[in-house]
């Protein structure tokens, strides 16, 4: 069986539950519900979903030495990972999200970004895993450094191991310092060391500082560029307009470590659309993105073709969106069709 190692951003969500009629005006004192407090970040959203679905995942990350550093290993331990590899720093916090997410309006987040901060990628062990997922690079500013040398060569690392990478990313705020970063540049260094990218529509056209609504030919436009730039495997997720799937020559396939080079032949030169699945009572939006993300690179490991690859992403999602967990039996009541890649 494939192994995969998740890295990079991780933080506690911390979520008031919320009324339509909630408001906030300075002075005020604001009533809310109960408070939820869950695994966040890429690590544990992509992580806790792989698991789910029955992969062998080992999380990197960097936590605070504090108490919330404690419960966020404690709840990784939890969650089933047999050895979480967590860097502690002396001298950051750990990283929180509080999550205001109003019944049918999409989420916000305040974010401190925290012990992120020092995560460079130095401590994650590619050797011994199939593929290794980092995620929400805009998020983490110590891979960023020196025009982003630590980022691209953690990829070049496990490439150079015959590891398959991915990639994630997160909005980049260009308020914050890496909205700064030339991420046009970047991107085009990062994505010539990545195998499989699976963005959304709006980390990319933010990161690239494109003003211009959705549309299928922005997306195309930006799976063109992303596919030029030497990813093998296109995904930019776009909310209800559903997920785009491209993919490179099978040249490139060939060349995209463990888990895409055997697949080469069935995944070359393709594009597909899959819209979202229904979902009666939608109960969060908050990491629908990664559990996709997650359903990918589950369906590749396990020598899943595009089409099935794509259905157990849009069923992932569906899963969190209506308040579950992406589990088998969540997954195959959303799409029976993925029953086969559950199968010893």
């Amino acid at each position: 069986m494939h192994t995969i190692a998740v890295a990079g951003h991780v933080c506690l969500d911390v979520t008031p539950r919320l009324s339509e009629q909630t408001r906030w005006e300075p002075g005020q004192l604001v009533e809310v519900g109960p408070l939820a407090m869950s695994l966040g970040g890429c690590v544990a959203n992509t992580g806790v979903t792989l698991a789910d679905l029955g992969a062998e995942v080992t999380p990197f990350a960097t936590v605070g030495d504090d108490e919330l550093g404690e419960l966020l290993l404690a709840r990784l331990s939890a969650e089933g990972f047999a050895a979480p590899r967590l860097t502690v720093s002396a001298s950051r916090s750990t990283s929180y999200s509080l999550v205001l997410e109003q019944p049918g309006i999409d989420r916000t987040f305040w974010h401190h970004t925290g012990a992120n901060e020092e995560f460079d990628g130095a401590d994650v062990e590619v050797t011994g895993h199939s593929l290794l997922h980092l995620g929400y690079p805009t998020l983490l500013p110590g891979l960023l450094a020196q025009d982003g040398r630590p980022l691209v060569d953690l990829l070049a690392r496990a490439r150079a191991e015959g590891v398959t990478t991915s990639l994630d990313l997160a909005v980049a705020d260009p308020t914050s310092a890496s909205g700064a970063v030339d991420w046009d540049a970047l991107l085009t260094a990062a994505f010539a060391q990545c195998d499989i990218a699976s963005p959304s529509v709006d980390d990319l056209v933010s990161a690239l500082r494109i003003d211009e609504p959705y549309s299928p030919g922005l997306v195309d436009r930006l799976a063109d560029r992303m596919l030029a730039d030497g990813v093998a495997v296109v995904a930019i997720s776009a909310g209800r307009h559903g997920l785009r799937l491209r993919t490179g020559s099978v040249e490139r396939l060939r060349a995209a470590g463990g888990v895409l080079a055997p697949l080469a032949e069935v995944w070359a030169d393709q594009a597909l659309t899959v819209h979202p699945l229904w979902v009666e009572h939608p109960v969060t939006t908050n990491g629908a993105g990664d559990a996709s993300t997650a359903g990918l690179l589950f369906a590749l490991s396990r020598g899943a073709d595009p089409g099935q690859a794509a259905a157990l992403a849009a069923a992932c999602s569906a899963a969190i969106i209506s308040g579950n967990r992406a589990t088998p039996a969540a997954v195959l009541a959303l799409e029976p069709s993925t029953a086969g890649l559950f199968e010893d």
